[in-house]
């Protein structure tokens, strides 16, 4: 397919740094892929000198497999294309001695850091989930805006801000203890590396001469000053992104950061891409009129060279129960009438919560269908425990896995213990879990946490000889049932029921892990390491897996549609309150609210219903609803409103009634 003029020139201008303005489905992966190739066969770069970067680990995957395809697997090689957390990793890998780390350092997923917090929190906030959930956002949008311990101390003016800083620095210091990184530190540690170190700096920017970044509009102030020190003095980048898209902010990403980069970067060229190649023209232009309300720096309208298109229709329920009822019945006689794919349909919605209706139907009706962001078997915190427990058999080393159980169920074993154990590993360059044996670690710590950490050491010691002496599903059995996991569940669960649904993962888990230590007719059984790589691997193909379509209805957040596209779409919910959520009209961001239903427009090619209640149950009360602002704004000519509908006229009702009996008769021919 050939580049149209925007395309064609943010190809070819490679001279200096520039920003490509890329509108919905204007094909911005298309002009990355182009220019790695340019860069490659025309103007004498390594591929390995070029590094692309985007958000997402899928994106970060088709971009690779696009460019192989595109220039071949041979001269692609070696080139970078990665997300901005995977990019920091490989420059914490190669400059951890810099940064005073350890070579296996653990990384910390959110779980993980909330467990640490809570711990550490005990006696300030006493288990609060919410003000746990505000300490780790706090904590997050310090990272992201490259604020250290110290700095957030000076900061923080109200009394909550200063207890929050206190907090900061005191899990600042235990995962230095632990030899851990969280997600955050992923950015955070080499921007401020490059930033503070001009030899390092250096050899980063001699190692990557041509940087690319994908939804720009999406990186937060820590992203943007790693791109800045990556790029340096000669500025051979090309960023691509869209004011119109960015939804993150909650996230702490800043669309001014398109603005910013003109600002730092004087002879900053700006090409625009506005032709769309997704969607209908009646779609692209309900789209272009509702986001012309938010103000704008870089002005820019989508066009389509596609058909004008359906109009898009407002469908009426009296209540979220009827909503999910007619978007399934809908799906089922468009479907029908047009010989569609289950495939083919997405429904996309504000907030996970309103999926479950929507779920039901789909279960009632035998639709095939994919939640997206649900969580995955390996996902679950009772599989993510258990697994823990088991890396550690069979690597002790494992400091990862340690930290998660080594008091998980409680056995006494508390974070000023494992700051001084961690301190005293980081000094002698061993793991946490050898540290343990150390005579010398007496001097360090009190006899009863000594005695507690023994007594957990040999435990795991053991269990490791008994499954190496060839007793393996014994000793799984026996994992399980010594550290009292059931109790432990029962105890923290929300419900009885809650408990047991998650014990039930754990036997099936144990099921697994069972068969393939015992093998059957065709396969011999495996020892205990290599199940737990082949698990450790499983969980990592099925979050990878999770990319895979089929043919199924897709359901997700507004959010998780960016980037993706249908031909036929049901937003719901389009209601006050809803979308726009009621805290954006609180905060008085409603414009973020309008770029996210603008994501959710131009995520659809062909066909658009959009959903709202007349009433809705919130909070155990039964509310009104009105249409959101957002329909309002909309080119009305291009709207049909069930409850408004014109009558249908005597030769549009023949010709709708020939297309369906020739559509029974074409199946009965099958």
């Amino acid at each position: 397919m050939k580049l149209n003029p925007g395309q064609n020139d943010a190809v070819h201008y490679v001279s200096g740094p520039c920003l490509v303005l890329a509108g919905a489905g204007s094909g911005k992966t298309r002009v990355i892929i182009n220019k790695i190739a340019y860069l490659v066969q025309k103007c004498g770069y390594q591929a390995k000198t070029i590094a692309a970067v985007t958000f997402t680990n899928k994106a970060a995957r088709e971009m690779k497999e696009r460019v192989a395809q595109s220039m071949g697997r041979k001269e692609a090689r070696g080139l970078w294309i990665s997300t901005f957390h995977t990019l920091g990793l490989e420059i914490i890998k190669r400059e951890y001695k810099v940064l005073g780390l350890k070579p296996g350092f653990s990384l910390f997923d959110d779980q993980d850091s909330l467990a640490l917090l809570k711990e550490l929190t005990e006696n300030e906030l006493d288990g609060d989930k919410d003000l746990l959930r505000l300490l780790m956002t706090a904590i997050s949008n310090w990272k992201g805006d490259l604020v250290i311990p110290a700095q957030a101390r000076k900061l923080a003016k109200d009394e909550q801000s200063q207890l929050f800083a206190l907090l900061y620095q005191r899990y600042a210091q235990h995962m230095k203890a632990y030899n851990a990184l969280d997600f955050d530190d992923l950015i955070l540690l080499p921007t401020l590396l490059l930033r503070h170190n001009q030899e390092v700096r250096e050899r980063w920017q001699k190692r990557i001469q041509y940087l690319l970044v994908d939804e720009y509009q999406d990186t937060n102030t820590s992203q943007y000053e790693l791109v800045k020190l990556l790029v340096g003095e000669r500025a051979r980048f090309t960023v691509v992104g869209d004011d119109d898209q960015s939804i993150y902010s909650w996230r702490g990403a800043k669309p001014q950061n398109l603005v910013l980069l003109g600002k730092d970067f004087p002879s900053l060229r700006l090409i625009k891409l506005e032709q769309n190649y997704r969607s209908s023209q009646r779609i692209l232009r309900a789209a272009n009129i509702l986001i012309a309300n938010n103000p704008h720096v870089y002005d820019k309208s989508l066009f389509s060279e596609l058909a004008y298109g359906e109009p898009l229709r407002v469908l009426m329920a009296a209540n979220e129960e009827q909503e999910a009822e007619r978007v399934i019945a809908e799906m089922i006689r468009h479907k029908f009438v047009g010989r569609t794919q289950f495939g083919d349909y997405a429904i996309l919605y504000r907030g996970n919560h309103q999926s479950r209706l929507l779920e039901r139907a789909l279960m009632t009706n035998r639709i095939p269908y994919k939640l997206s962001g649900g969580t995955s078997f390996f996902g679950r915190a009772e599989i993510k425990d258990i697994m823990a427990y088991l890396r550690l058999v069979v690597n002790p080393d494992d400091d990862n896995a340690f930290l998660r159980v080594v008091n998980l169920p409680k056995r006494g074993i508390g974070p000023a213990t494992l700051e001084r154990l961690g301190n005293y590993a980081n000094e002698k360059q061993i793991s946490m879990f050898e540290a343990i044996f150390q005579g010398e670690l007496n001097h360090h710590l009190p006899p009863a946490a000594m005695a507690s950490l023994y007594k957990f050491g040999k435990f795991i010691v053991d269990m490791g000889e008994e499954a190496n002496r060839g007793e393996p599903v014994e000793a799984v059995k026996r994992l399980i049932r010594n550290i009292n996991y059931e109790d432990y569940l029962y105890e923290t669960s929300t419900s009885a029921k809650a408990a047991e649904m998650r014990m039930k993962n754990i036997s099936e888990l144990y099921r697994w892990v069972t068969e393939m230590l015992q093998g059957d007719d065709l396969d011999e059984g495996m020892t205990l390491p290599e199940v737990v790589t082949r698990l450790t691997l499983r969980d990592m193909m099925e979050r990878n897996s999770e990319d895979e379509a089929g043919d199924q209805v897709q359901l997700m957040t507004l959010h998780a549609s960016k980037g993706l596209e249908f031909p036929y779409v049901f937003m719901v919910g389009v209601e006050e309150r809803i979308l726009p959520h009621q805290s954006s009209i609180d905060e008085d961001n409603v414009e973020e609210e309008r770029r996210l239903a603008y994501v959710g427009i131009t995520r659809a090619q062909k066909d658009l219903w959009f959903m709202i209640c007349r009433e809705r149950r919130q909070f155990g009360e039964v509310m009104r609803c009105e249409p959101s602002r957002f329909l309002l704004e909309l080119p009305q000519d291009d709207l049909i409103w069930e409850n408004r509908k014109p009558a249908q006229t005597e030769q549009q009702r023949v010709q709708s009634g020939k297309a369906n009996i020739a559509n029974i008769r074409d199946m009965f021919k099958k």
